[in-house]
């Protein structure tokens, strides 16, 4: 899972970087170059099924942050926008902290402006894109046109319209077809996107996770605090069950239709990431292409069963673990044993 880091000057976009990476900003970067980081998604299944398997090691899965260069309102220079064209979620950051020691470019904060200038350079990245890819194409077209091309010019052209109408074609009722037709382009009008206020600490929401909301000054001195039952407590005198870098995961899972399943062993306990409804296959080969191409089945046992039971023994006298073929759809929380040979 890549996600694109966007947003105006000053929205605390570096920060978040780093509160999310655990990388430093180099104090040579320059503002043209995207930095990117590696970041674990810290689920605490993973440490509750560790707990009870004791591996000689655990894993969480991870997720790649691409920090953007600005995105400047009006600007002509785009430096963000190739780094975002390869990535599959779009988290934009804007800025709604009060903070007078940071400059703001405007003058002053205003959220919704700052949203809709944002919303807007994007739409305009991506009408540029649509209609000189329009007029290659009526060029190419006197020479004639495949059904292939047909159906690409037909798209865009919906999604130059949608993007003439202020509106994002990923609202457009496309099918699988047209949107294959023009994904070589990487339009970000059809990506998923996460919204992200980077709020003061009053007005943190746990409940809402698109737009999310997360104050990275609190988030650094979350993050100071190594002990966890002390986070805790300072977590729930904040109002929130957990911090802002670990429910932004957990919007990003949700904004591109992700889940996690796990493996265990006396060596490793480990959280996998596929899309939802997948099969147990697929599953397989997230872990290795040869368990995928030489899959035999899998023996499952849902997460709440494993825990409650205590042990994998007792699961299985439970009853709690079941044996599954090739058409099984994996569930989130599944703990997966699977069989395959090549």
């Amino acid at each position: 899972m890549n996600i694109a880091l966007l947003g105006l000057p000053a929205a605390g976009k570096k920060t978040l970087f780093s509160l999310l990476t655990h990388r430093t900003i180099p104090a040579g970067r320059k503002e043209s170059e995207t930095l990117e980081g590696k970041a674990p998604v810290r689920d605490p299944r993973v440490n509750a099924i560790a707990e009870i398997a004791k591996p000689q090691r655990m894993k969480y899965a991870e997720t790649t942050f691409a920090l953007c260069p600005d995105v400047e309102s009006g600007g002509r220079e785009r430096a963000w926008l190739d780094a975002a064209r390869r990535c599959d979620l779009l988290c934009m950051v804007v800025r709604a902290f009060s903070d007078p020691s940071v400059y703001h470019p405007a003058g002053s904060v205003d959220a919704e402006r700052d949203k809709a200038n944002l919303r807007m350079e994007v739409l305009l990245a991506d009408l540029d894109m649509v209609e000189k890819r329009l007029d290659r194409m009526a060029k190419e077209k006197r020479g004639g046109q495949t059904t292939a091309q047909a159906l690409e010019e037909q798209t865009l052209r919906k999604c130059a319209s949608a993007i003439g109408e202020e509106r994002w074609p990923s609202e457009l009722p496309l099918d699988a077809h047209e949107l294959q037709s023009v994904r070589s382009l990487g339009l970000l009008t059809l990506k998923p996107i996460l919204w992200t206020y980077n709020v003061d600490e009053k007005d943190l929401k746990e409940e809402s996770r698109n737009p999310l909301t997360i104050a990275c000054k609190i988030e650094q001195e979350i993050m100071g605090v190594e002990d966890v039952e002390e986070r805790n407590a300072y977590l729930k005198e904040l109002g929130v069950s957990s911090s802002g870098v670990d429910r932004m995961n957990g919007a990003a899972y949700d904004a591109l239709g992700l889940m996690s399943f796990y493996t265990m062993g006396e060596d490793e306990v480990r959280a996998w990431t596929i899309r939802k409804g997948s099969t147990a296959p697929v599953a397989a080969g997230k872990i290795h292409t040869d368990m995928e191409r030489g899959f035999i089945r899998v023996e499952t046992v849902k997460y709440d069963d494993f825990v409650a039971a205590g042990s994998e023994h007792a699961a299985k006298a439970q009853g709690k673990v079941q044996t599954k073929g090739k058409d099984y759809v994996v569930q989130d929380g599944d703990i997966c044993h699977f069989l395959f040979n090549v």
